[in-house]
């Protein structure tokens, strides 16, 4: 079935609605820096170590749930819960912005992780019923360019909202779209290729028996359980883990970090932001498509998180007095991180089956929402302890070497394997 002509139509109607949903959910993941950047901390009384708390919370909601979510997806229904979820965490985005106590805003962070804990196994469960195994890592980037493309607008405009009318107005503005998006995303959206009545009988058969034939070559897997004790998972999901205490530090507090190099404006601040997440749009899109045509995933994980990770070393011995030099090291470790993501989130699908693969997707996804929290609360504490962000690149640059083993090492297990990995590639 490899040459089999799949519907072109899928890449206009599937991914368009996955990316405005996925760039909606990254709104509140990445604006809590411009606010604590903005003075949230002086606003509310925070002090520098329950500020890089509240920073982190999300990170905690969100590694609790990824697994319900992930199975509930995958035995469910995508289309359902994450309507449910696109009007939960708008409203709690919004109420971000009237919060008038320490403890109401540890509520609401922690409230938004649980609510968008569903939404990255929902997304990737939702391709991955669409499209192929040849397609994947481009499909991926298409919903995946959600992240740097909202942060990359998300910069400059909350650099202006912040300078002209405060962060109590930038978080209210950035969270009511995803309450207004709810409603298209259940009237578009359908889990499945049978449910749609935009695809003829022919293609619907054509592509349902391109994804049952993929999964004739993997090993079978009986139950959820039975995937968790995978090494494959738990290697993915320590890549993920050690690529997140990196990327995680590096998005959250990255206007800090730049404020803390120069003497900048917050608009500046903002179109600084921007570049390394143009940069990571300019780029997934084409790593994604020589992960699709080379059909080697671990490769295009290995050598970006490395350059990142020697990216962060260098900074560390460049110091603060040569701020442009910074930045653009800044700018290549940034890029470096986020172009992992596609080729990354295209291997478990291709080393499971479908059966177990969202929950396994969960799992792995949820490790990482540790170390997204573990990432972005140690990088705002070491920064906000020694007056400078040096030791938190030798953290971050740490982290991620510890990542480039883990990817190199993952092994992929055929049908003709009774062992969980098998000798071969995860290619």
């Amino acid at each position: 079935m490899a040459g089999t002509a799949l519907p072109i139509k899928r890449w206009w109607i599937i991914l368009p609605v996955a990316f405005i949903t996925y760039s909606l959910a990254y709104l509140d993941r990445a604006n809590y820096g411009f606010a604590a950047a903005a003075g949230i901390d002086h606003d509310l009384g925070i002090s520098r170590a329950t500020s890089s708390l509240l920073g982190s919370l999300f990170f905690l909601g969100y590694f609790f749930f990824q697994i319900p979510g992930g199975m509930y997806a995958e035995r469910r229904s995508v289309r359902r819960l994450i309507f449910f979820s696109l009007i939960a965490w708008g409203g709690l985005a919004a109420l971000t912005g009237v919060v008038s106590s320490v403890p109401m805003l540890m509520a609401v962070r922690f409230g938004l992780g649980i609510v968008e804990a569903a939404v990255m196994p929902c997304m990737l469960v939702y391709v991955s019923n669409w499209f192929v195994k040849r397609e994947r890592s481009r499909a991926n980037t298409i919903f995946l360019l959600g992240n740097p493309a909202t942060i990359l607008w998300m910069s400059v405009v909350s650099g202006y909202l912040v300078q002209s009318w405060g962060w109590r107005a930038m978080f209210i503005a950035q969270g009511l779209p995803a309450v207004l998006w709810a409603f298209v995303w259940i009237a578009v959206v359908r889990d499945r290729p049978s449910q749609v009545n935009w695809l003829t009988s022919e293609e619907k058969t054509a592509l349902e028996n391109t994804l049952a034939d993929e999964q004739k070559d993997l090993a079978p897997v009986k139950n959820y359980r039975e995937a968790f004790k995978t090494l494959a998972v738990w290697k993915l999901a320590g890549v993920l883990f050690f690529q997140s205490l990196g990327f995680y530090g590096f998005l959250l507090w990255l206007p800090s970090i730049l404020r803390h190099g120069a003497t900048l404006s917050m608009v500046n601040t903002g179109w600084l932001s921007a570049v390394p997440y143009f940069g990571a749009v300019v780029c997934m899109l084409p790593v994604a498509w020589m992960s699709d045509r080379m059909q080697n995933r671990k490769l295009f994980v290995a050598v970006p998180l490395a350059i990142a990770a020697v990216s962060f070393f260098a900074l560390y011995f460049v110091g603060p007095a040569n701020f442009w030099l910074s930045f653009a090291l800044l700018t290549l470790a940034g890029i470096a991180m986020y172009v992992v993501f596609p080729p990354f989130f295209s291997i478990a699908p291709e080393v499971l089956p479908r059966t177990v693969a969202g929950g396994a997707l969960a799992l792995i996804n949820s490790v990482g929402a540790l170390g997204s929290f573990l990432g972005s609360y140690a990088v705002g504490y070491l920064t906000g302890l020694t007056g400078d962000p040096a030791s938190s690149y030798l953290f971050m640059g740490g982290a991620l070497i510890v990542a480039v083993a883990l990817a190199s090492s993952v092994r992929r297990a055929h049908a003709a394997s009774s062992l969980p990995l098998a000798a071969s590639s995860a290619r």
